[in-house]
């Protein structure tokens, strides 16, 4: 699928907060209540980044959150509209994710996956990143639980990007 991937602004937040609670429905056997809401994705606009894709002028089909936390890549929230999974757009919004941290000077990217979807360490294993830890649920979230869940912490190393050749040498 081709997008076009472009920064969000905090006009887009309502929209995002959308499209991510619909992605992660998913989660509904453990997670009680929606994933974000508006003012979540705004403060997150405001302080990191989300970038959106788009494969048509005004159509939001996917996005991702992307931050640079003490030099190191990290994504969530990672979302694509149910009538554009399985086209790789995904996979599309990770590349712009890495890209940006790579750009920023980071080296590692990581993100943060619920033990309880086993599928995700396997999908995201295929992208080159591997489990490297484990995080507790926040306690003060522990309420959005209806069974015990924790974080499965997997990173990836981010090759530097090779400059361009200097051909007037």
């Amino acid at each position: 699928m081709t997008c076009t991937i472009r920064e969000a602004t905090p006009g887009d937040a309502a929209t995002l907060a959308g499209i991510i609670n619909l992605a992660y429905r998913v989660e509904d056997f453990f997670k009680v209540g929606d994933r974000t809401d508006k003012q979540e994705v705004e403060t997150l606009i405001e302080k990191d980044a989300f970038l959106v894709a788009e494969p048509s002028a005004g159509e939001v089909a996917g996005c991702i959150y992307v931050a640079v936390k003490e030099g190191r890549g990290y994504f969530g929230m990672l979302s694509v509209s149910p009538t554009h999974q399985g086209q790789g757009l995904g996979r599309e919004l990770i590349e712009a994710a890495e890209h940006r941290c790579r750009a920023a000077g980071c080296t590692e990217m990581d993100l943060w996956v619920v033990n309880l979807r086993e599928d995700l360490p396997t999908w995201y294993g295929r992208l080159g990143y591997s489990e490297t830890a484990t995080a507790p649920w926040p306690e003060d979230y522990l309420h959005q639980l209806s069974r015990p869940a924790h974080f499965v912490v997997m990173s990836k190393h981010l090759a530097a990007t090779l400059p361009a050749e200097d051909h007037d040498g």
